[in-house]
């Protein structure tokens, strides 16, 4: 631009320069959406069709922890098949291999931070289908054990009310 066209278009908007806020606000408003929908506390386990989880009531919230899954014919850690439910079911071990070298990979791969924690510390999360036979659930459960995990907790889905204690005596 030329000085003339300069001081030109300086006398049209009175002398000074104004900044438009509006284009600005919207952006932040943007960022602040944005951030508030993926900054989340709670972790999302992932869950497929295979699986129908069991009812429970919890007041804690999920940790991000290594996931095993349990369907009604593969065993899976982090979504990548380990061994099949006829496999562990013929095992006459307690151990299943093939679990527990994936578990120990699994804990190698982690972040410094949670490579540093004690065993008592270590975490599983187990997500199994309701069909799911006890033999199987408790061969999981010791391999994890047996891996150096110390804390093992089962995933659930949330009741909507919490139950009772005490079973409800019949009335008369």
């Amino acid at each position: 631009m030329t000085p003339y066209r300069i001081q030109r278009h300086r006398k049209r908007s009175h002398g000074g320069s104004h900044m438009v806020l509006v284009p600005f606000i919207d952006m932040l408003m943007i960022l602040v959406v944005f951030l508030l929908v993926h900054n989340s506390d709670v972790e999302t386990l992932s869950n497929t069709k295979d699986i129908t989880m069991p009812l429970s009531v919890s007041d804690k919230k999920p940790r991000e922890t290594v996931v095993v899954m349990i369907t009604g014919k593969e065993l899976l850690v982090e979504g990548r098949v380990i061994a099949t439910i006829a496999e562990v079911m013929r095992s006459p071990d307690m151990v299943i291999q093939a679990l527990k070298s994936e578990l120990q990979s699994q804990s190698a791969k982690t972040l410094l931070s949670a490579a540093q924690q004690t065993i008592a510390e270590r975490e599983v999360t187990i997500l199994g289908d309701t069909s799911v036979p006890y033999v199987v659930l408790k061969k999981v459960m010791a391999t994890c054990t047996d891996a150096d995990y110390g804390k093992v907790s089962l995933a659930v889905l949330e009741r909507e009310q919490k139950v009772s204690a005490r079973p409800a005596l019949p009335t008369a």
